[in-house]
């Protein structure tokens, strides 16, 4: 009987499926190309972060040798001494094909991205970073935002990220109160995260973590988060993020 209504089910599932893609056929974010959400043109041609150039801190595409984005001066002008996590790593320079793609997932509702951008960033983790078994920590979206999106965007690369590496997913972390950040500019971004991070009480913090984000701006948002998680019991924090702000 069990077997007969997953038949069933699934053949509905079919139908609604096939239904919704002739009415809205998939097509490339990118070009519009059909049957796609990104093709396979338009993936190989992103900007590319080399990660032979990049900082091995921070994750800066031009970083490696002298990073103009985590040494002791630059870190002052956002009030830091230092990144609270020991590394991060970006797959893309946010420029327009990066930035669109991040705006078609977040803002147009494309939720099916989230599996391409999950599988790019996993493969930029750094082999020695799973050594350990992390688990994987999105950076959690504010109540707001999931209301105008209807999803948590974050939520879905989470899941991915951590099917796509073998890992533990987790979110201990309670959602902020904060305005978007697309709308702030750099120190606005410092304040508004300042403190925002909170760790839900009761929740068992990792001892490794992998913290996932879209993009990396400034770096507040991560940093706050990390801090958050350090200060509750995690050891070790490296990041990862889909884009990078140059």
């Amino acid at each position: 009987m069990n077997s007969l209504s997953d038949s069933i089910a699934l053949a509905g599932n079919l139908a609604k499926e096939s239904f919704a893609e002739a009415l809205w056929p998939t097509r490339c974010a990118l070009c519009d190309i059909p049957h796609t959400v990104l093709c396979e043109t338009c993936k190989m041609n992103l900007p590319y972060i080399d990660w032979w150039n990049a900082c091995p801190l921070c994750g800066s595409p031009y970083g490696r040798t002298q990073c103009c984005d985590c040494n002791e001066f630059s870190l002052s002008q956002i009030e830091r001494k230092r990144l609270p996590f020991l590394s991060c790593a970006s797959v893309v320079r946010y420029q327009s094909e990066a930035a669109r793609l991040v705006r078609v997932f977040k803002d147009h509702g494309e939720q099916r991205l989230a599996r391409e951008l999950a599988r790019l960033m996993a493969q930029v983790a750094h082999p020695a970073w799973t050594q350990d078994s992390p688990t994987v920590v999105g950076i959690p979206s504010t109540t707001r935002a999931i209301r105008a999106r209807g999803f948590d965007h974050m939520e879905l690369i989470t899941k991915e990220i951590s099917g796509f590496l073998g890992l533990q997913s987790a979110q201990p972390l309670a959602r902020p109160r904060a305005i978007d950040q697309r709308k702030l500019g750099r120190m606005g971004r410092l304040d508004n995260m300042s403190n925002r991070f909170k760790v839900l009480p009761g929740a068992t913090v990792p001892q490794d973590v992998l913290l996932v984000d879209d993009v990396y701006t400034t770096g507040s948002t991560l940093s706050a988060a990390s801090e958050a998680l350090l200060d509750a019991g995690a050891a070790r924090v490296r990041c990862l993020t889909f884009a990078r702000v140059l």
